[in-house]
């Protein structure tokens, strides 16, 4: 190569270089939501998916992203228009029809008695659209046989319906059918028989998130035995699971033992865990909390923490009562 073509060689890349350093850096809007999202900074992600649904206004998983940060922020009207745009654009969306349909069941909660109704029924419709389009969807499975064993039949709801669809989940993941099972003996209030069907499940729970549904029924029965098994088997199955330090803790409050390793725990959790819908709440553990020091006797403590958790769950009802035993009611 000649001199001349040479220096006109490094002119062209010094060029191109140049170009490519003044051109900003390429961003996926929905990939920097999603990290702001699992971070807990949902009004962060909900302004930086706006911002791009305003230039996309045709990708429905910017939609879906956004109703589920509206749904963390506790405003559901708004996380209800996000689902609904974005079934409309992708109406064969198993999980998004799902989505939809919890925001209309919160949103029926604040609702008086007849639009508590109609949302109700939408909620029902959502689940089953979500269920017909993907068996597989157990998520949706489970919202669907809740609300049937939960809602009156006015709005669609009932026990046959749910114990029903109970039978035609074993069909799709007989486990996931045994839990859903277990469930409806709770709720029904016939603790015998859960008590046979969690044991059974938690001889083989297989997913983590088995066997921490096993806990909450354990924690709620104050059966600190057996919520720590199945404690125990879901860190077997999961030891970095980022919910077993509230587990861990609740169930060492239930039995009285290690709470100075149990405040830890919870602590631990409150300030590593972002409020999620999905991970125990941030009120609960507060809660908890709120009894190991009133078994500790530092009540002015155990008041403080229950009115915190009254604070995020004003229906939090062991908050309410402890305050009430505490005189600080």
């Amino acid at each position: 190569m000649s001199r001349p073509s040479a220096r006109a060689a490094c002119a062209l890349l010094l060029s191109a270089a140049l170009i490519c350093a003044a051109r900003p850096a390429q961003t996926n809007p929905l990939a920097d939501a999603q990290r702001l999202f699992d971070a807990g900074q949902y009004s962060q992600s909900a302004d930086l998916l706006s911002a791009a649904i305003a230039k996309s206004p045709n990708d429905p998983q910017l939609d879906f992203l956004l109703g589920r940060c509206y749904y963390e922020l506790g405003d559901f009207a708004s996380a209800i228009a996000s689902f609904e745009s974005g079934v409309n654009l992708a109406p064969q969306d198993s999980v998004g029809h799902d989505w939809l349909g919890r925001a209309y069941g919160r949103r029926a909660e604040q609702e008086v008695l007849f639009n508590a109704y109609a949302l109700a029924r939408k909620t029902r419709r959502e689940f089953e659209t979500a269920v017909v389009l993907k068996p597989s969807n157990l998520e949706a499975q489970r919202d669907l046989i809740r609300f049937d064993m939960n809602a009156p039949s006015v709005v669609g709801g009932g026990d046959d319906k749910a114990q029903h669809e109970i039978d035609d989940l074993a069909n799709v993941d007989p486990l996931e059918s045994d839990l859903a099972r277990a469930e409806f003996f709770a709720t029904k209030k016939r603790y015998d028989e859960a008590d046979q069907l969690y044991q059974k499940i938690l001889a083989d729970p297989k997913r983590v998130g088995v066997a921490l549904e096993a806990a909450d029924y354990y924690r709620d029965r104050a059966d600190a035995a057996h919520m720590s098994a199945a404690v125990a088997a879901a860190a077997k199955l999961d030891p970095t699971d980022r919910r077993l330090a509230y587990y861990r803790g609740v169930a060492d409050v239930i039995s009285g033992q290690r709470l100075a390793e149990a405040e830890q725990l919870l602590r631990s959790y409150l300030t590593s865990i972002p409020e999620n819908s999905e991970m125990p709440s941030h009120s609960s553990a507060l809660e908890w909390l709120g009894a190991l020091y009133e078994k500790e006797g530092r009540n002015s403590e155990a008041a403080q923490e229950y009115k915190s958790c009254l604070d995020l769950d004003p229906h939090d009802r062991a908050a309410r009562d402890g305050l009430h035993r505490l005189g600080k009611g």
